[in-house]
């Protein structure tokens, strides 16, 4: 075993964001990095992800997922290369899929990380098309919005990590019609061009229900949601009796400090019999290995393309969250120390 560096740096959250976050609440520090204990490994970490969930968590409030801890290092997903270990089942060289972003060197117990295979596909899609946000819409898509061949599927915040695939899955799958809404005119004209989406809109070139009715004269039967607010109110709009909304994300209000209204609409459900489904992608680990299965297959056909926007160094990792925010990635968002 090679000698351990004495320190590396992680992020830490030191104030609450008010709205949108700005970088004096976060601190790039230095910490002492120390051999895992028995059964633990340390990870050199070579990219982590950035996420909208991880808005959420910036707040101190009671949610599905436990808040970040003020002038802690904050986590989520990373990939690394096993620089030294105290358990059986791995070895020093080992790439694995572990929870403790945000930081150079992270230090946990084996049972915690996932050995994964730079062979099968680049060690970064493992925090995209083939991790968390792939099952993401993988499950949402075929699961929770109990999608069938001839659907017409309308997914928001198209041109991002989960939309994308959503889309593409549903093309794959059969649907009769793909229509995305994204934040720029590049970004629609690459999911019409190289993602196969049927229709795509420029939200911000007008309001999105009249757009959507263009491109869904006939209705929709799907709407994946990562957005809410008014994209919400024009899915239920536009829906088909007997549709449904995976309710994923609401990225149009996370930086709120006021409750954002509902939709107007709300009442349509009851007539269309809609059904309306957040979800977690923590309740469908069991699709884990049929996922994987089918996605590395479609990325082998060439069936499934996927995109990644990559921010260089761990010192911009406060910028690439900002930009992920923003809509300025294409694709996932990833942070690369290698």
């Amino acid at each position: 075993m090679s000698a351990l560096p004495a320190s590396g740096r992680e992020w830490h959250l030191v104030a609450r964001p008010n709205g949108v976050p700005k970088p004096e609440d976060f601190a790039l520090r230095e910490a002492e990095v120390s051999a895992p204990g028995e059964g633990r490994i340390l990870v050199r970490n070579l990219y982590f992800s950035v996420d909208p969930y991880m808005r959420g968590r910036m707040n101190d409030v009671k949610s599905y997922t436990p808040p970040f801890q003020l002038d802690r290092p904050m986590d989520g997903g990373a990939v690394g290369e096993v620089v030294a270990s105290s358990a059986e089942g791995f070895e020093v060289g080992d790439h694995v899929l572990h929870g403790l972003g945000w930081r150079e060197y992270a230090e946990l117990p084996a049972e915690h990380a996932v050995a994964v295979d730079a062979k099968l596909a680049p060690l970064s899609a493992y925090l995209g098309v083939l991790g968390m946000t792939g099952l993401t819409a993988y499950a949402g898509l075929f699961e929770v919005a109990s999608f069938k061949e001839g659907d017409t599927v309308f997914v928001s915040g198209a041109a991002g990590a989960v939309g994308s695939q959503v889309g593409q899955m549903a093309r794959i799958k059969g649907a009769s019609r793909v229509i995305g809404s994204a934040g720029s005119d590049e970004k629609v004209s690459l999911l019409v061009d190289k993602y196969g989406f049927d229709a795509a809109f420029n939200y911000k070139k007008g309001p999105v229900a009249e757009q959507l009715k263009e491109a869904a004269p006939d209705g929709i039967d799907v709407y994946f949601d990562n957005v809410g607010g008014e994209h919400l109110e024009a899915a239920i709009s536009s829906f088909n009796v007997g549709g449904r909304a995976t309710i994923c994300g609401m990225i149009a209000q996370y930086n709120n400090t006021e409750p954002a209204p509902g939709p107007r609409n709300l009442a349509l459900v009851i007539g269309k019999r809609l059904r309306l489904q957040g979800m977690l992608v923590n309740d469908h680990k069991h699709l884990q290995q049929q996922f994987v299965r089918d996605v590395s297959g479609w990325i082998a056909s060439g069936e499934l393309r996927y995109d990644e926007t990559v921010v260089e160094g761990i010192e911009r990792g406060y910028d690439a969250f900002a930009g992920m925010m923003r809509g300025e990635n294409t694709g996932k968002m990833i942070v690369s120390l290698a």
